[in-house]
């Protein structure tokens, strides 16, 4: 049992928008999504380290989750002997935690990537990766969505950026979260979300760069052996903020070529191809 008065203070420096060569703001709630935010003296953005994010008080996960990477500072940290907790600033009522994990394939998934996060100084790395298992970070996630040997292109992406592209110093931010719907299936007394969104942000040869992707995890597996591939599809940032309520700042949405071109053309994730490798990524 953990003693919450003996835990660290927890408050990091945050997503650091000021973190490339572009200010990139947190993206705003829609005001239906405002009403069900908790916040800590008046803002709903909490702060840890190297990342930020937003509670959602109904659905008791992250209404979404921002935070950066330094590709050229990244730390090998273990995680062994560190626990997944309750953040105590954030009343137990408005989190799930161990209750929903037990005897059952769910995984406790990490939304904002804790490898993304040991970067800089050893103790702030070190900091980073304690912080990454509060569970205000964590969502249910199939554990072939999440074991990155199973879980394919999703737990991929941010490797793939480094890879595929020519990332101004080596510095990405990210953006990433559940899709609520009102359909979402109800297990335990939770509603598990069966789709999650991630944008990554970068500057190459001086241009600003937007990527969206959204991915399906088959909940049917909870009850079926069958075990069905999880779908990756590259989307527009627009449609993003559709299915989640939230508002991105114009500057990415002007970076987001791939929204630029589907503007005129409204797909649906039943139409469009998905990802069948990284190679099929548009990073231009």
């Amino acid at each position: 049992m953990v003693n919450y008065g003996e835990v660290e203070n927890v408050t990091g420096i945050g997503y650091d928008q000021d973190f490339l060569s572009v200010v990139i703001n947190l993206p705003d709630l829609s005001t239906s999504n405002k009403e069900n935010a908790f916040s800590i003296n008046g803002s709903e953005v909490i702060d840890y380290t190297h990342f930020s994010l937003a509670v959602n008080k109904v659905r008791r996960f992250a209404f979404w989750v921002a935070w950066n990477i330094d590709g050229g500072s990244i730390r090998r940290l273990s995680r062994k002997s560190i626990p997944f907790i309750i953040d105590p600033r954030v009343p137990q009522e408005f989190q799930v935690g161990d209750e929903l994990y037990a005897g059952n394939r769910l995984d406790r998934g990490h939304i904002a990537r804790r490898a993304d996060l040991l970067w800089g100084a050893p103790a702030e790395a070190e900091k980073a990766n304690k912080d990454s298992f509060f569970f205000t970070n964590i969502s249910p996630q199939m554990d072939d969505f999440n074991q990155g040997q199973r879980g394919g292109l999703w737990g991929r992406l941010e490797d793939a950026v480094f890879e595929d592209t020519d990332v101004e110093d080596l510095k990405v931010s990210l953006f990433g979260g559940p899709v609520f719907r009102d359909d979402d299936r109800d297990f335990i007394n939770v509603k598990l979300p069966r789709e999650f969104w991630k944008v990554i942000v970068f500057v190459e040869d001086g241009t600003l760069k937007a990527k969206a992707f959204l991915l399906a995890q088959n909940l049917d597996q909870l009850r079926a052996f069958a075990l069905d591939p999880f779908k990756v599809y590259q989307v527009a940032l627009t449609e993003v903020e559709e299915r989640c309520g939230l508002i991105f700042p114009d500057v990415l949405k002007g970076a987001d070529s791939v929204g630029r071109r589907l503007k005129s053309i409204r797909e649906v994730v039943s139409e469009r191809k998905p990802l069948t490798s990284l190679k099929d990524i548009d990073w231009s």
